[in-house]
């Protein structure tokens, strides 16, 4: 971008400049050098910038900044790498991503680079999806740019935001909950009926899509919500595991009470 539209004193310092400078230089020498990533394809290592992506997240889940500052380090060696796999296929290159998000964003946020008024986050939200309806590659419809390959809560919840975003929602949490309600009644009749295992597969599906338009409207992030509920179930089997150990024992085979017991410690420890 030639023109600069940003405050001023936003403008990155030069020994960071120069930094990212090296370090993209560093990128495209080992692109060239080294005998591993000289034969890296996009394809290939695709699944390590998924797995950097999460310890992000987990860094994030468990407030650790100094990891945090490493795993970002190494989110964005992958989008230079990419990049430098691009340069050399002749397909784009490293300016080309910097300046097609920098162009996306101004776009989107007409209410600071231009003369657009908002009131609030809601409106913001709903002026970013109309704004992306506009462009070329969102021509596909509301639901364009939610990749499948999302967890399927946040998947829902992505989708669900988009749809809100234009109009498309239940008008409070509380009618959403109403919702929730009839798709559990569903659900438990295919289960009390003995229906086939698809058909209560499916009702299972729309009872937990239910559950997420709720938390969305109530102000909770699902995904986020059962990430946690999978730390404490976690650490409460590690606390049984560590118990059971000190006994010279395994949780294979070892009764329900016992498991029950050491179950109900961990929780009034807090774990």
């Amino acid at each position: 971008m030639s023109e600069k539209i940003y405050d001023p004193v936003f403008a990155t310092e030069p020994a960071v400049l120069d930094a990212f400078a090296d370090f993209v230089a560093i990128v495209r020498q080992l692109r060239r050098d080294c005998p591993w990533d000289r034969e890296q394809t996009h394809t290939s290592v695709k699944h390590l910038f998924i797995e950097e992506t999460y310890e992000v997240v987990e860094a994030i889940d468990n407030q650790n900044w100094e990891e945090l500052k490493k795993e970002l380090g190494d989110v964005l060696l992958h989008v230079v790498f990419h990049s430098a796999i691009a340069e050399g296929e002749q397909e784009f290159a490293l300016a080309d991503v910097i300046e097609t998000e920098s162009a996306k964003l101004v776009r989107r946020h007409p209410h600071v680079f231009g003369d657009t008024a908002v009131s609030g986050v809601e409106e913001v939200l709903a002026n970013w999806e109309r704004i992306k309806l506009t462009e070329g590659r969102n021509k596909r419809g509301v639901l364009a740019g939610v990749p499948a390959e999302l967890p399927g809560l946040l998947r829902a919840y992505r989708m669900q935001e988009k749809a809100a975003a234009v109009g498309f929602d239940f008008a409070t949490a509380e009618a959403a909950w109403v919702k929730v309600e009839e798709e559990l009644g569903e659900f438990k009749k295919t289960v009390e009926g003995d229906l086939p295992a698809d058909e209560q597969e499916g009702e299972l599906g729309d009872l937990l899509f239910a559950l997420v338009n709720y938390a969305r409207l109530a102000g909770f992030q699902p995904e986020n919500a059962l990430r946690r509920t999978n730390a404490k179930f976690a650490r409460r089997v590690q606390y049984i595991e560590q118990k059971l150990d000190a006994e010279g024992k395994t949780m294979a085979g070892m009764d329900l009470e016992t498991l029950d017991r050491y179950w109900d410690e961990a929780k009034a420890a807090g774990l």
